[in-house]
Parts: structure tokens; C-alpha cells; sequence
């Protein structure tokens, strides 16, 4: 007869025992608070807890744990087209953690950037460059240590969007007190509001001012009144990734500190045929000239000091004149020439034929003309950005933009 086995339970023939025996286990892992992802043979899968309930999800001979699952955010997308290069690159990850990431150009250059000390996150470090692809590599382990790498692609803004400008004065130039701040744009601007924000001005002496737009792409700033004497103006451009309109975006950052030098201010009086001149507030100097004559009236208002040239060459034709004309005067060279409009009105020493008339009548063609001594003088103790005012003259305003008429604006104008 059959013997009764140690268990107190009877071997049945199909492998009872076994059965109740892997049963044990099954109840005992169960027990301890696991479940076993392969389902024991004979044994319904639909009778065990679920595995979204359990603390382990099954795998073919593998038990890992139930992980909530990565989440990124990633800047800028995948296949991303003119991307602002000042747009900021960068990738965070909720349930998981960044192991690395590489950002390259698809010339292999790099770009450097900062981690999160949990490795929650990872941001570029300094603005991208205009009309470049960029591959981007970020490797990311969820809350199990699995690990996944991903690769996209974007590129950035492309040299047609590009716009750069011209800034006048050049950093370290010393100019006088009448000299306007100004940024010529390559390209239209639109979003006024923006450049100017991303403009700031200051001033040793605390002055503050105003920006006034003559076109769509010219800007100028001055205070209320002249700067102060002998001061520094500091005009720091943070401008690179601004959007100017029309999908333009600037492409620059820069600062330049102007030097601002004695208050020199000359008063030329027409009816008077005198040029006078003073220096931070005392008159230095008063010279005899001869001003534009009843056709080419000298333009009334301030005017700065554009340019200095020791010897220039005037054409009539610059002015409109032609042959046959009583004013024509062909092509002459002038000494100690300096600008004051760029329609053409100078300071210089004048032609020989006028000098009789030099302190008595007014002969030239809209220009302050000097004898040499005085002309001379005059080139060599006034400089770019000093104003000269001209008074008495049945000429009109020149046109605020034609040279530097930003004096010739009422502040509650000039300053909207």
C-alpha cells in the first residue's frame, strides 16, 4: 500500500503535492507583498492583483519596479526653424533624472551649459549664433535607473533676419556738449518700445534724456538741455535676440562711453557778420565772417559740429547749381573745413574773391566763411559736437535730420 508522506497529505497521482507546493510559494511571496509577473502553470493570470496595483511589474524572469513615467520639456522642439538665437536652450525632466547632453553646431562646435544639482534640469550657457543648425543630445534615467538617449535638431534665425546698426559716437570719443546719441539700424524698426528698453543711458552728471525717432530706422538720444561739461555718457546696448518687426532681430551687444569735453557754443550773427564764441559759459573769441547772401540764406537754429577736414573739395553741382547760373561756382578747394549740415553748410576759410566782404556782407552760399587766421583758429579750438547757433538770418530751419538738428526740437516734442 502506499505510504503517507511527511506533510500529512496524501500523493495523488498528476502531481498533487507539486501543485500544492508551488501554491505555498506563490502564497507566500503574496504574503511578503510581491507578485510574480509569470503566472505559475495551471493557474489563471486573471486571479492576481493587477499590475498598475502592484508594487512590481512583470517581465519574462524580471521583477522591476513600478515607475511613474519621465516627463520632459525641452526648448526649443524638434525640427524648430529660425529660432531666436537669445531664446533660451534648455531641458528639464519630472520622475527622472539628466545623465547628460551635448549641444553641438553641426560643425562639431559646442555650446556649454549648467545642470541643476538633483539633474532636474540643464539650460545653455550664452546666446546661440544667427544662420546655424544645432544638434541636440540629452541622455535622461527614469525613477527604475533605465536609461534613454534622444537626439533633435532645430536651427536658428537666418542672415536674412539679421539686423546689426551703426552707433555714433564710437566708444571712447570725446565730443562736445551738443552731440546726440545715435544707433542707425540696417534694418526697420517696429518695436520701437523694445529698442528702446534694451537702451540705457547714463550719465556721470545724473542727466537723463529722451530717444526720438527720425525714420524707421534712426534713433537719437539727448537730454533736455546740453550735456554737462567735462562728464561721461555710458550707452549700454544689450540688443542681441531683440525682435525689431517683421521677424528682424538684432544681432548685438555693445556699450560705449562718450567723453563729453568743455561747453564750446558759437553764435553766428548774420546782420552782424560775427562769429562769437564761449567756452563753458565765457566769451573767448569773436571772429568776422560772412554768412549765406539773400539767395542762399544761412539755415537759423542750432547746429553741431558734424566733421573736421583740414582741406576739402566743393562742386556746385552738390547744390544744385549748373553751369550758366550766376551762383555756379564749379570746383574749388576750401581749407579748415567743418561740417555742419549734410546738405552742405560749412564752416571753412572763404575764397579768396570774398574776402572784402568778410565782416560786412554776406556773400556765400548758405556757409560761415572766415578769413585764413580765423578760420585756422576756429578749426583748431572748437571740435566735432560743439554748437554754433546762427541768429539774424532769413533762413529757415535745415531739416532736424539733416545733420544734427536735434536742438532745433522742442523738448515736449522731442521728447513723445
Amino acid at each position: 500500500m502506499e505510504t503517507e508522506s511527511t506533510s500529512g497529505l496524501r500523493p495523488r497521482r498528476g502531481g498533487t503535492v507539486k501543485k500544492i507546493a508551488l501554491l505555498a510559494v506563490v502564497c507566500i511571496l503574496a504574503a511578503g507583498g510581491g507578485v510574480f509577473a509569470a503566472v505559475a502553470p495551471g493557474f489563471a493570470r486573471g486571479s492576481m492583483e493587477s499590475e498598475a496595483g502592484s508594487a512590481v511589474r512583470s517581465a519574462p524572469g524580471v521583477a522591476s519596479p513600478v515607475v511613474a513615467p519621465v516627463k520632459l520639456d525641452v526648448s526649443p522642439d524638434d525640427g524648430a526653424k529660425q529660432v531666436n538665437p537669445a531664446a533660451p536652450v534648455s531641458l528639464k525632466v519630472t520622475n527622472g533624472r539628466i545623465e547628460g547632453v551635448t549641444l553641438t553646431t553641426t560643425g562639431g562646435e559646442a555650446v556649454q551649459g549648467t545642470f541643476a544639482g538633483d539633474g532636474s534640469s540643464w539650460s545653455a550657457v550664452g546666446p546661440l549664433k544667427f544662420n546655424t543648425e544645432y544638434s541636440y543630445t540629452y541622455v535622461v534615467t527614469d525613477g527604475a535607473g533605465r536609461e534613454k538617449s534622444t537626439t533633435h535638431s532645430f536651427s536658428t534665425v537666418s542672415s536674412s533676419h539679421e539686423a546689426d546698426a551703426a552707433i555714433y559716437p564710437l566708444d571712447g570719443m570725446k565730443v562736445g556738449v551738443g552731440q546726440p546719441l545715435q544707433v542707425i539700424f540696417s534694418e526697420p524698426v517696429v518695436n520701437r518700445a523694445e529698442v528702446e528698453k534694451a537702451i540705457k543711458v547714463t550719465s556721470s552728471a545724473g542727466q537723463t534724456g529722451a530717444f526720438h525717432w527720425f525714420s524707421d530706422t534712426m534713433v537719437r538720444y539727448r537730454p533736455e538741455g546740453f550735456w554737462a561739461a567735462n562728464t561721461t555718457v555710458t550707452m549700454d546696448m544689450q540688443l542681441f535676440g531683440v525682435d525689431l518687426g517683421n521677424g528682424q532681430i538684432a544681432n548685438f551687444n555693445k556699450k560705449v562711453n562718450v567723453n563729453i569735453g568743455d561747453k564750446r557754443v558759437a553764435i553766428a550773427d548774420s546782420a552782424a557778420h560775427t562769429f562769437t564764441l564761449s567756452v563753458n559759459d565765457q566769451v573767448v573769441k569773436t571772429l568776422p565772417v560772412s554768412m549765406g547772401d539773400e539767395r542762399f540764406p544761412s539755415a537759423r537754429g542750432y547746429a553741431v559740429l558734424m566733421e573736421k577736414n583740414r582741406y576739402d573739395h566743393f562742386r556746385a553741382a552738390s547744390i544744385g547749381l549748373k553751369p550758366g547760373d550766376p551762383a555756379y561756382y564749379g570746383e574749388v578747394d576750401v581749407e579748415y573745413s567743418i561740417r555742419l549740415t549734410l546738405s552742405g553748410a560749412y564752416i571753412h576759410q572763404a575764397l579768396e574773391s570774398a574776402y572784402p566782404f568778410i565782416g560786412n556782407k554776406n556773400v556765400s552760399h548758405g556757409c560761415i566763411g572766415f578769413a585764413p587766421e580765423g578760420a585756422a583758429w576756429v578749426y583748431n579750438n572748437m571740435t566735432t559736437g560743439d554748437v554754433v547757433q546762427v541768429i539774424n538770418t532769413k533762413g529757415d530751419y535745415a531739416a532736424h535730420d539733416d545733420g544734427y538738428g536735434d536742438w532745433n526740437i522742442p523738448w515736449t516734442e522731442y521728447d513723445n
